[in-house]
């Protein structure tokens, strides 16, 4: 697969990102460009300006791990970053996994098994939910859907966070903090396209993003990726006002690629309390639209 201008893009803009103080190097007066120079990467790597410059054309084809560790350490790429550099390398070199990659299914080919669907039901006390590398939601549990419901409101997100975060208005009173959100969907979309670069779905969606949002163009530009699995998230829920939510995602194993993520609050805050609301109302509206259904047959 010729992926050199995604290779390039990445090691340009990871080489803008240190400055010469990070880099321990003498700044000097007058640099011209951000960041390192290609020199100093190369030296920082042990290998020729030459050859730096081969690779940040974008030739990673034939680089052994060895020279992968030490561009990774001259451009003090994180974990999320080295990955992603080996997806790249594995990419231009054509390896099996990519060559005859795992079937991706889309969300409606693929179906919760009845004990996974089970599993999130037992979660009761916060949100959880399985998504893939896409940010497709792939199952759930009740109080997901009634965190969310502004997401399953929508019609035509197809159940998507990315199109929610970008497309919805609704998305930002949901995500006061909403640059970072921002910043997060497109580091796991930009993850997912070096994990997966032959993956139509993917290419479809992040083409459609860049056509209708300039805020995911422009972040998408900066080629940052990350690992998502823990942390904390603000929200406000239009119902229950704000929470703020501890999250733990874990990789599936029965499902490579696919991560289930619960959410929870601190024992004894007012975001359990909130948490506790959320699931009262939640079953107030499952009630009255049962009502409805009743009534109409």
């Amino acid at each position: 697969m010729d992926n050199r201008e995604e290779v390039r893009e990445f090691l340009t803009s990871r080489r803008a990102k240190i400055t010469p103080d990070q880099a321990g190097l003498l700044s000097g007066n007058r640099r011209r460009v951000p960041g390192l120079r290609r020199s100093e990467v190369a030296a920082l790597a042990d290998m020729s300006v030459e050859y730096y410059a081969k690779l940040e054309r974008g030739n990673l084809a034939g680089v052994s791990p060895a020279v992968l560790e030490a561009l990774a350490r001259a451009l003090r790429l994180d974990d999320a970053e080295r990955a992603h550099l080996v997806n790249l390398s594995q990419a231009a070199n054509g390896s099996d996994a990519l060559t005859r990659p795992r079937r991706r299914r889309t969300k409606d080919q693929w179906k919760p098994h009845r004990s996974l669907q089970w599993t999130l039901d037992a979660v009761t006390a916060g949100p959880a939910f399985v998504r893939n590398g896409r940010m497709d939601i792939l199952a759930a549990n009740q109080l997901f859907r009634a965190f969310y419901t502004d997401l399953y409101a929508t019609p035509g997100n197809q159940q998507n966070l990315a199109r929610f975060t970008f497309l919805d208005p609704s998305s930002r009173r949901f995500y006061p903090d909403w640059d970072a959100f921002a910043d997060v969907s497109v580091a796991i979309l930009r993850t997912e396209a070096g994990r997966n670069p032959r993956d139509k779905y993917l290419h479809d969606l992040v083409g459609e993003l860049c056509t209708r949002s300039d805020e995911f163009r422009t972040r998408w530009g900066t080629h940052n990726v990350r690992h998502h699995g823990t942390g904390t998230k603000y929200f406000h829920h239009r119902a229950v006002g704000d929470l703020t939510l501890a999250f733990e995602g874990l990789e599936m194993a029965a499902d490579p690629g696919f991560t289930l993520t619960i959410y929870t609050a601190e024992p004894g805050s007012p975001s359990e309390e909130g948490l506790r609301l959320l699931a009262t109302w939640a079953a107030t509206e499952e009630a009255a639209l049962d009502t409805e259904r009743s009534a109409a047959r």
